[in-house]
């Protein structure tokens, strides 16, 4: 389903090269739950970029079931991240504009979802993750662990063929985060592919894999 090979991504001073990732190959199956794991700086979020068209690498290849995604178009890539893929960030990226509901609602919305079974799913995911009382409460009035469920809910409510996490319980606490990994895990038996960037090693068992990076290189799979 993804396969890299030979993925740089550096940037170039007056006097010097500096490398984020270097050579990095890595081929997952569709339906695979791989974790990365790292030092912080070592590459992780931005192969997680890379991997979700956010960024795009130096030097080297990279094809999505045997199609190179490298210099698409920006209307092809809105595609690819509007049908295929979910995402899952750190810093949340929810719209201040719009309260919790509806910022869960947004990915149905652009995915053509009639309205009775957007309200449906939404309220399924407020349920279970215990928000319903925020429904309509805005981002800005909501805790840092409040503001990720919500940025979990809005990643998998789609149910996108990819999901990119990174550091997907890095704001919660304990039983949030086995929640939530828990609801990983079986979007995952569902068929989900799923890549995750953790610095947990708990969480990161959760995975079928485990990815190690290393000052950008792959240390170990």
């Amino acid at each position: 389903m993804i396969h890299l090979a030979k993925i740089d991504k550096y940037y170039d001073s007056k006097f010097q090269r500096t490398f984020v990732l270097k050579g990095i190959n890595l081929d997952v199956k569709e339906g695979e739950f791989v974790s990365i794991m790292g030092p912080s700086g070592s590459g992780k979020s931005t192969l997680l970029n890379i991997i979700g068209l956010l960024d795009e690498p130096s030097a080297g290849e990279y094809s999505l079931y045997d199609q190179s995604v490298l210099d698409l178009k920006e209307k092809v890539k809105v595609e690819y991240h509007r049908n295929f893929m979910g995402f899952i960030f750190q810093a949340y990226h929810l719209i201040e504009e719009m309260t919790v509901y509806e910022n869960i609602e947004t990915p149905l919305i652009y995915k053509g979802v009639k309205s009775k079974d957007r309200q449906a799913m939404v309220a399924d995911l407020l349920d279970r993750f215990n928000m319903v009382a925020k429904k309509e409460l805005f981002p800005q009035q909501l805790s840092g662990g409040q503001q990720q469920l919500v940025g979990i809910a809005r990643a998998i409510i789609g149910k996108p063929k990819l999901l990119l996490a990174d550091e997907p319980t890095g704001n919660l606490h304990s039983d949030q985060g086995e929640m939530i990994m828990a609801t990983l895990r079986q979007l995952n038996k569902e068929g989900m592919t799923i890549l995750q960037v953790t610095h947990n090693e708990k969480f990161a068992e959760y995975g079928n894999r485990i990815v190690r990076l290393e000052d950008g290189m792959i240390r170990k799979v």
